[in-house]
């Protein structure tokens, strides 16, 4: 895609999201990486409903900015999850209202914030871990990201979502509409959970297995 064709699409996406009651006010934020390098990144308390494709910020891959407006204070996260995921070509940030209630209330694990209950969930999304709290922005939480995606790596179970606590899941993907869908069903299963008071049954190590087995589950 032209650099044209990567604004309009965040600003699709945005859109998307908050239309949906994704994102809300000027919480979120989206990135992607540029082919030749460096990344396209929301500006710091943008309405991700109302983005404005030349506003984008337009950073190098140190994150001195080129031009846009200033740049999310989240980039240094952004910036942690593609250097750690090489296959990382988007990422999507959001305070999605029931993984943040979940957060709040209480994650499954500290490794999985939900157990498998759905195969959508098992086969789209994965494993989820929470991170800790840390002001918005901390070099800590880029940190911690980085050495999560790293471990998942190593037990050949990667993933591809975590959930920042009191402050909502971060997605990455190879393209914002696989990142957004990834997002969505992360936070309906939260929802789900939440609706049956935390008490939903996993589903069995048999049927995801067959899950892997048919469809390449990454559980």
């Amino acid at each position: 895609m032209t650099h044209a064709n990567l604004r309009s699409e965040i600003c699709r996406i945005g859109q998307s999201l908050y239309a949906r009651g994704y994102v809300h006010a000027s919480a979120g934020n989206i990135s992607v990486k540029l082919p030749e390098g460096g990344f396209l990144i929301t500006p710091t308390d943008a309405c991700l409903g109302d983005l404005q494709p030349e506003a984008l910020a337009h950073v190098d891959e140190s994150g001195t900015q080129i031009s846009g407006d200033r740049a999310s204070k989240t980039l240094r996260l952004h910036q942690h999850i593609y250097a750690a995921e090489p296959t990382a070509t988007c990422v999507i940030h959001t305070h999605a209202s029931h993984l943040v209630q979940l957060s709040i209330q209480g994650v499954w694990s500290a490794q999985d914030i939900v157990p498998p209950i759905t195969p959508y969930f098992v086969m789209k999304v994965g494993h989820v871990p929470q991170i800790p709290y840390a002001v918005p922005g901390a070099l800590t939480v880029a940190a911690q990201v980085a050495a999560a995606i790293q471990r998942s790596q190593r037990d050949e179970k990667p993933i591809r979502a975590v959930l920042l606590e009191r402050l909502g899941p971060v997605v990455w993907h190879a393209s914002l509409s696989q990142a957004s869908a990834v997002l969505e069903e992360l936070e309906e299963t939260a929802k789900l959970w939440l609706a049956t008071n935390c008490r939903a049954t996993p589903l069995s190590d048999e049927a995801i297995q067959g899950l892997r087995d048919a469809f390449g589950a990454r559980w």
